[in-house]
């Protein structure tokens, strides 16, 4: 009988041998390249841009934070079209426009956290971070009697002691993917070809309420998506709340598929 000996170079052939077949096994068992996503994305701390999901599903959402003459306009135009959105209210725009809150949620649309003062994130401590956070929630829970779940940081600016903060409040922080730049002077024809042209399954879509143009738009953009397929959702019902990942775009992916 022949003895294999071993020595402490080929033990470590073979446990490398081993390591590469385990990581090839982990490699397919969780889709290709996801395994790569995974690992790069554990170190970094980033919001949801978008939703993977293979079903025509997107979100709208507004930024609330100047006047609100054209608030009741919006509103219809989502009610004649049967669809529901995600609202992100400021708190001091809460203070001056209480009933617009009201409006908002007795429509049956979600109302989401975009801070108190829209300041920005990146230059605040922990802290006054969450209690940005939890102050424009305390005046929404006041009017709706309803908790929020959702943050959008206030000029899209966050770093990972923001989004680390923001996890600790218990919300899900909250950007986008399609972004026509309404709050600019730019026409609603431009807003209608942004939008319709750079919406994809899983997109949040970013408006505003700071001018007509974007009212105006906004019949056509929901028309045209509803025409390609696509449902509106509110973005609680279009996120993924457990088993997931964020890439390094922004989008949120379940573990399992």
């Amino acid at each position: 009988m022949k003895i294999l000996i071993l020595n402490k170079k080929k033990i470590n052939s073979i446990l490398v041998v081993i390591l590469i077949l385990f990581l090839s096994y982990l490699f397919n068992l969780l889709g290709g390249y996801k395994l790569i996503d995974v690992y790069l994305n554990s170190k970094a701390d980033l919001p949801i841009y978008s939703v993977e999901t293979k079903e025509k599903k997107v979100a709208l959402t507004f930024d609330i934070g100047w006047g609100d003459e054209y608030i009741p306009a919006i509103l219809k135009i989502l009610k004649d079209n049967d669809v529901k959105a995600t609202f992100f209210l400021i708190g001091t725009w809460i203070d001056k426009y209480p009933d617009r809150v009201k409006e908002i949620d007795l429509a049956g649309h979600e109302i989401g956290n975009h801070s108190n003062n829209h300041v920005y994130f990146t230059r605040l401590t922990k802290s006054k971070i969450k209690n940005e956070i939890f102050t424009a929630s305390a005046k929404i829970k006041k009017i709706t009697g309803k908790d929020t779940k959702l943050v959008r940081v206030p000029y899209g600016d966050y770093n990972s002691d923001v989004i680390k903060a923001i996890q600790e409040t218990g919300h899900y922080c909250i950007q986008w993917d399609v972004d026509p730049i309404d709050w600019r002077v730019i026409s609603h024809e431009q807003i209608e070809k942004t939008v319709i042209s750079k919406t994809r399954n899983g997109s949040i879509i970013l408006l505003h309420n700071s001018s007509m143009e974007t009212v105006k738009a906004l019949d056509t953009i929901i028309k045209e998506l509803k025409r390609k397929g696509f449902e509106f959702v509110k973005v609680s019902d279009l996120i993924y709340k457990e088993n997931y990942y964020i890439d390094y775009t922004g989008r949120q992916k379940l573990l399992n598929e």
